[in-house]
Parts: structure tokens; sequence; C-alpha cells
């Protein structure tokens, strides 16, 4: 009697396999398929919330007809709404509870951590982040390099609204009356040395477009002796100023230039903290 002839182990494998393939393929569809939907999520989202078929379909690079069948799922799920009048379609209800869950988790002295730990241990500066306080810029978060420069300064210290490069970030983007007053008081109080280091006939409006221009507020041995300092503001999603980073050191080993290291690093992790707040730069 012939036995039947064995199968071998290269065929049992292929048998075996055979149905995981179809499976794997159907994986990676269902991944493809999602990252297209959240594709085209982002793309209502980054064209101000609101566009046209043709639009939407244009920014994310896919055809119309493929973006529709999205954006019907998307509908269905209260994700995307569409304009009867316009036809145009724009961010649903669902959409909006998720961007104000997130905003609700936007903490900007959170978000900043990071950022002054990259800029202690990168640059071995001392970093903070400051925030806006009744009294003036107030220093929520500290850190220092492992041989710290010895400033009077930390955590709960009020800044200078004009000597300090925090301060000036602040006042180059705050366009409010209590800020101006504080700025204000300062100069009437300064010494005629410190008045003499601004311009005469517009102290403030001078200030505030030398920190525009350089997107970033530099100080060299202004506020504290023998101390210089970077700072550069951190917008949230609404574009307002919400926190301020700053880097100082000792003035002997420390560039505050506009253009150097220090001051590209700062308005770097500036930049990086506002894209985490949602901020958009739109300019």
């Amino acid at each position: 009697m012939s036995l039947p002839s064995p199968i071998s182990a290269s065929n049992a494998d292929a048998e075996r396999d055979t149905p995981a393939a179809p499976r794997s393929r159907e994986r990676r569809q269902r991944v493809q398929s999602a990252e297209l939907g959240m594709a085209v999520l982002k793309g209502l989202a980054q064209l101000n919330g609101r566009a046209s078929l043709t639009a939407l379909a244009a920014h994310v690079g896919e055809s119309p007809a493929k973006v529709h069948r999205y954006l019907v799922s998307l509908m269905t799920e209260n994700l995307v709404s569409q304009d009867t009048g316009s036809q145009h379609y724009h961010l649903g209800a669902e959409a909006i509870q998720i961007g104000l869950a997130a905003m609700r988790q936007a903490d900007p002295i959170r978000v900043a951590e990071a950022s002054l730990i990259r800029l202690r241990e990168g640059l071995e500066v001392t970093s903070f982040v400051a925030v806006m306080g009744n009294m003036g810029p107030t220093i929520v978060r500290f850190e220092e390099p492992g041989l710290p420069v010895t400033v009077n300064v930390r955590v709960g210290s009020v800044m200078s609204m004009v000597w300090s490069a925090t301060g000036r970030a602040f006042l180059a983007v705050l366009d409010e009356s209590r800020v101006r007053a504080l700025a204000e008081a300062e100069i009437a109080a300064a010494t005629p040395a410190l008045r003499r280091q601004l311009d005469a006939k517009d102290p403030i409006g001078r200030l505030r477009r030398e920190v525009q221009a350089a997107h970033c507020a530099v100080v060299r041995d202004t506020y504290l002796p023998g101390i210089s300092a970077v700072a550069a503001p951190v917008y949230d999603y609404a574009g307002r100023v919400c926190a301020v980073l700053t880097a100082l050191g000792a003035s002997g080993g420390f560039d505050p230039d506009a253009d150097g290291p220090i001051a590209r690093a700062v308005r770097h992790e500036a930049r990086a903290a506002s894209v985490l707040l949602g901020y958009r730069d739109v300019t």
C-alpha cells in the first residue's frame, strides 16, 4: 500500500502563513485609512477649520472623491459638519470638544519644563520660565547647571519690567496699560545712569521695537551686575503671550547677542513650547 507523499516543511509553512497574509494586509489598510482620515481632519484645522472640498483635497494631496468619502465618515462621527449654503466643510461639535479638552491641559509651566532642561544641559546656563503676575514678571520654574551662577533670584522672584530681559520680553508683546504703567514707574524711579541706557524721547517704544525685531530681549549687566540674559516669549493657542523663557549666565562666558547661539536656542525653545500650547505662527 502506497503512503501519501509527505508535505515538505516549506509547504507547511506556506499553508500556515496563507491565512495571516490577508489579515496583515487588512491591518495595513486600516492603519492607512486611519492615517488619511486624520490627515483630512488636520488639514481642515490647518485651513482655519473651514474649507471647500476642492481646497481641502488640494491641501492633503488626494482626489476630491477620496477625500469626500472620508468626510462622510467624519461627519457620521460629528467630527466634521457641512454648511448647507456654501457646502463648505467645518470642524464639528466633537472636534471642538477634543480641542477644548486639549486646551484645558495646556499648562505653559509644565510644557516649558523640557525646554528649561534642554537649555540647562545643552548650554550649561541657568534657565527659568516666568509668568506675568500682579507685581510684574514672576519666576515660576527655575533650572540651574552643575556649576550654577550665583544670582539672587529664585522661584517667586519678581523681575524688573524694564531692566531685565524677562520684563522686556513681556513689555514688547503685552500691549496693556497695567504693563506700561509698571514700566513707566520703574523708569521714573531709576538712577540717571540707568535712564541714559534708554531712548530719551520714547524709551518704552524703542525697547518694544528692538525686542519685536529680534524676537527676543537681551541684556548685559543691566539688571544684575556681571549677569547677562536672553529671553523670548511663549504664546498660547490664541496667540497671546502666556510666559517668557529666559537663559542667563555670567557676562564673561555668556553671549547675549541676539544672533548668537544662546539667543537662537532660547527662541527655538520658546517656539517649541508655543507649538505644544497650540500656537500657530501665520506670519
